[in-house]
């Protein structure tokens, strides 16, 4: 058996505010649903959780806003990232700075999403 990650939860408290955030912002696609959206970036899957929507099952101690901590691989050297971030308005809270990601050593810049998450770039292009 193989397995990847196919989607995560990130529970939000303005569903405009998040969906625009993260479609400007991350490029992500707006995958409709019954109450609010799910988010599409690249192959994965933000399953998004917020005002009228809830899913079951839910962990022991539900995912809410402002309490995810996620990073995205980022192409290209992670001076774009953070340039990309200043033309969009949104602060750079830490880096570059080296960090480990899954395929090894790479520079990330950390910002938050419109609720607090913690955000992060990660690029192995450096």
């Amino acid at each position: 058996m193989r397995l990847g990650l196919d989607h995560v939860v990130i529970h939000v408290s303005d569903w405009d505010r998040s969906g625009t955030f993260y479609t400007r912002v991350l490029g992500a696609k707006i995958v409709p649903a019954e109450v609010g959206f799910a988010l599409r970036i690249g192959e994965q899957l933000l399953n998004c959780h917020g005002p009228g929507r809830r899913a079951e099952p839910v962990a022991a101690i539900p995912v809410m806003p402002g309490n995810s901590d996620l990073c995205f691989r980022s192409t290209g050297p992670i001076a774009d990232a953070i340039a990309h971030l200043e033309a969009e308005g949104v602060p750079v809270e830490l880096g570059p700075v080296e960090r480990t990601g899954a395929r090894g050593a790479g520079l990330s810049v950390y910002f938050r999403d419109p609720d607090g998450s913690l955000l992060e770039f990660l690029s192995y292009d450096r």
